[in-house]
């Protein structure tokens, strides 16, 4: 609903991303450094106004189930108390891809990022971007995915483990050449069905 949203989810990130117990909001403040138990390993995200796209490896056994229950548990909490409702935020159980080829993984961390034009250039669907500057530029103004730490440029880097991926990506000039070449090319765009 407003910015205070978004930046509580991206704390949620992180705060519930630990086999520990998860302290009350408030207590977390207060609370004494001790050694976080990651359950995930988060590679990407991109938050939109009404759903999320995370890229994860588990870090423990049942990381990946452990970590969305108290992500999706947590944060609706949150939501509800704030504006008085109650009652389930998502729509059903979340939706999980395994991957199974290491080309879907390295194209996965694009498509995350680039879910965030579907708000302002839905063509990049069909690769049919015409202006890839204006498309580069509202991605680099999009604050809410990992888009930017991938770039080099801080935004949320404690959330993301991008050392394996960046390998991949290369340089930032080599990263956004092919973001390029997704958005304006109709048999490299249409995101996650390029995945069956």
């Amino acid at each position: 609903m407003d910015e205070e949203d978004y930046v509580r989810f991206v704390h949620d990130l992180f705060v519930f991303n630990d086999k520990n117990a998860t302290l009350n909001y408030i207590l977390q403040k207060r609370q004494v450094e001790r050694p976080r138990e990651l359950l995930v390993h988060i590679h990407a995200f991109c938050l939109m106004p009404n759903h999320y796209h995370l890229l994860l490896s588990p870090a423990v056994e049942n990381g990946m189930p452990q970590f969305m229950k108290k992500l999706n548990m947590g944060y609706t909490k949150y939501f509800n108390k704030k504006y008085d409702r109650s009652g389930a935020l998502w729509q059903g159980k979340y939706n999980k891809k395994l991957i199974k080829r290491d080309a879907h993984f390295l194209y996965i961390p694009y498509y995350i990022h680039l879910n965030a034009l579907d708000l302002s250039r839905p063509e990049w669907r069909k690769g049919e971007v015409r202006n890839v500057a204006k498309a580069l530029k509202t991605l680099r103004e999009y604050r809410w995915s990992s888009h930017l730490d991938y770039l080099g440029e801080k935004n949320f880097p404690s959330i993301t483990e991008r050392e394996f991926i960046a390998q991949t990506i290369g340089t930032r000039a080599r990263y956004e050449r092919e973001i390029s070449h997704i958005i304006t090319r109709s048999e490299l765009a249409g995101g996650s069905n390029n995945l069956e």
